[in-house]
């Protein structure tokens, strides 16, 4: 297959990538290179791909139409996974702009190519899409299941979140596409996102820096770790069809965050250094996944505690920045 993976300079993408070149899929990568957070460490992760057979990157932005139609009339893809996007629940109360234009425009461009390639070309490309455990908001039933209603987000990246799989749905029942939408739960592992909060309690506890702990540490987080997420995205990939199909992908194991704060201290061998914070805008007690249908249309099951996920990284983690 010729493949499109947006985002692949990203942490899932850049995964993702690794797993469909190892199966001998053609890939193109797409990445912008935004700042967002460090780029040093994207361009680390195409370094690792570069030279790769079936590998070719182009920086681009998925939001602007020229350079999206350009990249389907040179290569014609038989499958688009779709995972770059304005990251960041927090940082969407300060830039607004970027979430709308990134995961709402974004999304709308690639449909758009896609129904284009349907009706100029033919045969009927795969789109698979990143959408976020987000959408569920404030949801108190848990664990999170498909059917529930996610009509309440409580922050504009969710909201776009959502808005992306209305898009799709929306274009799958007017034009027939083959769409799968994707809810991430809290995925954490090697060559992760800066700004999650493992990668910065591990920065932190490493330079003797506190952590801040917001809402007093009551919080659960359905950590998933990047292996198991990767399998359900090509799981997903493969067992596209026509129709708009709607996934959660976590690890159906909730963890309170001062558990999870110890495992990372355990693995580091020091203490963290706790600043107690209230609860933040945006932010939502819980996640738990129900993967019951990911299971059982997809052959999802995650395998990784984060009793053996976290020390991984903190090994990775240890090796990229040189420290002991």
């Amino acid at each position: 297959m010729t493949l499109l993976v947006t985002g692949a300079a990203g942490f899932i993408g850049f995964h993702v990538v690794q797993a469909l070149l190892a199966r001998g899929d053609r890939v193109i990568g797409v990445d912008n290179l935004n700042d967002y957070y460090d780029p040093a460490l994207k361009r680390a992760r195409l370094a690792q791909l570069d030279g790769r057979d079936g590998f070719t990157f182009v920086q681009a932005d998925i939001a602007d139409r020229g350079q999206v139609d350009a990249l389907f009339a040179k290569y014609g893809f038989t499958g688009i996974v779709h995972l770059a996007a304005q990251a960041g629940v927090r940082w969407s109360l300060e830039n607004p702009y970027a979430y709308v234009e990134a995961n709402v425009m974004g999304q709308l461009v690639l449909l758009e190519a896609v129904r284009k390639q349907v009706d100029q070309a033919g045969g009927q490309p795969r789109f698979v899409y990143a959408s976020s455990s987000s959408v569920y908001g404030g949801n108190e039933k848990v664990p999170f299941a498909i059917e529930d209603p996610v009509d309440h987000p409580v922050s504009l990246y969710a909201a776009t979140k959502r808005a992306g799989e209305l898009m799709a749905d929306t274009y799958v029942s007017l034009y027939g596409l083959a769409a799968t939408g994707l809810r991430f739960f809290t995925v954490y592992g090697p060559w992760g996102r800066p700004d999650m909060a493992y990668f910065s309690f591990t920065d932190a506890i490493v330079a003797g820096r506190p952590i801040q702990v917001f809402n007093d540490g009551k919080m659960q987080r359905d950590f998933t770790w990047i292996d198991d997420i990767v399998a359900g995205v090509v799981a997903a990939l493969d067992h596209a069809k026509p129709g708009h199909r709607l996934y959660n992908l976590g690890n159906s194991t909730p963890v309170e965050l001062m558990t999870f704060i110890r495992v990372i201290e355990d693995a580091i061998g020091r203490k963290a250094v706790l600043d107690m914070q209230p609860m933040q805008p945006g932010d939502v007690p819980r996640t738990f996944a129900d993967i019951d249908a990911s299971t059982r249309d997809l052959g999802y099951a995650p395998t990784t505690p984060i009793e053996v996920g976290i020390p991984r990284f903190v090994e990775w983690y240890k090796s990229y920045y040189r420290v002991n």
